[in-house]
């Protein structure tokens, strides 16, 4: 009896719990309890995609290089630049879970605004290289870069709104009372400070003979 008794007092005890959380989680959703979580998801998905398509840039510059390399060999300086730059921008990389770093954030914009200073240089020889730009493995590497400037572009723009988003989700009412009593530990992420013509290869004109 003793054991019944007990485990019936336990049962009375878990009820008003049980009934609270079924009452208590409608509530916090219709109030906006997910608002934070989401979009702080939706912004480290839209960074996910921007470091894929920075990555991509990255995979392009070897062939890139040593195709410019077979006509222009002796333009070492600016194919140098163009090597350690892209070593530099791989090295330097931001998590999702580091986005709130402002350090690591800029190292990050840095690099890769080193890569695209040291792109533009070199597209800028190969105006001096008719063979060059007329060679269809160029050509190809070249549409492929543009195309990738392009998705870097929209891609910088998806996470800069996601992330405007989310961070007001962390001053605004009403989960502004989430942050302050429930997501304690979530911090505004960083965002790109450059401006995004800074970071565009210039677009060269294949067509056009010297």
């Amino acid at each position: 009896m003793h054991a019944a008794a007990l485990k019936h007092t336990r049962a009375r005890q878990t009820l008003p719990a049980v009934l609270f959380m079924f009452l208590v989680l409608p509530l916090l959703s219709a109030c906006g309890y997910n608002t934070i979580p989401t979009a702080e998801e939706r912004a480290k998905a839209a960074w996910s995609e921007v470091l894929n398509q920075y990555q991509r840039r990255a995979d392009l510059i070897p062939n890139l290089v040593e195709t410019v390399k077979g006509y222009a060999a002796h333009e070492k300086a600016v194919l140098e630049a163009v090597v350690a730059a892209r070593a530099k921008a791989t090295q330097v990389t931001v998590t999702p879970e580091t986005l709130t770093d402002p350090n690591a954030f800029k190292a990050f914009q840095d690099s890769q605004s080193g890569l695209t200073a040291s792109l533009s240089r070199l597209l800028a020889v190969v105006e001096n290289y008719p063979d060059l730009k007329a060679n269809q493995n160029f050509l190809a590497l070249q549409a492929q870069l543009e195309g990738t400037e392009n998705r870097i572009a929209v891609a910088r723009r998806d996470y800069i709104e996601a992330v405007r988003d989310y961070n007001l989700t962390l001053k605004t009412f009403p989960s502004v009372l989430w942050a302050t009593f429930w997501f304690t530990n979530n911090e505004p992420f960083q965002t790109f400070t450059i401006p995004e013509d800074k970071l565009e290869t210039p677009k060269v004109d294949f067509g056009s003979g010297n």
